[in-house]
């Protein structure tokens, strides 16, 4: 694994995969990102915070971690493969995970989610076939 790092963040080229994937970190707040090589390559470790956040949020959202005393802490799953692709990301979940449905909801309203709309369907349907 090749990893690039700068300030409240860190990437990853799995070669072996052929995946990128990135982390974002801060006060308070932990993200996981499945990136392209494109993202990879733009990211650079004296870049500011504000153009690292832009480059990486273009990624597909993969994990949410929040810990910000705005409220009790909460984790949204995005993808519930995220500890295959980030197995690298030392992630430690809060206690409070969003419900499958309340996730699929988030994803299908919020715009900055559409990226996880498919996958998401398509999980949906799945379980729906296997409880028939």
């Amino acid at each position: 694994m090749e990893f690039k790092q700068g300030l409240g963040w860190k990437a990853c080229y799995d070669e072996q995969r052929d995946l990128y994937t990135a982390k974002r970190s801060g006060c308070g707040q932990l993200d996981l990102y499945e990136i392209t090589k494109e993202i990879y390559d733009a990211l650079k470790d004296d870049m500011s915070d504000m153009d690292s956040y832009q480059l990486i949020h273009r990624g597909r959202h993969l994990y949410m971690d929040v810990n910000d005393r705005c409220g009790p802490p909460y984790t949204v799953i995005l993808d519930h493969d995220y500890e295959s692709l980030c197995p690298w990301a030392d992630v430690k979940k809060s206690e409070r995970v969003w419900s499958d449905e309340l996730t699929d909801a988030a994803v299908e309203i919020f715009e900055s989610e559409k990226n996880n709309r498919d996958k998401r369907r398509k999980r949906r349907e799945e379980k729906g076939k296997e409880s028939e």
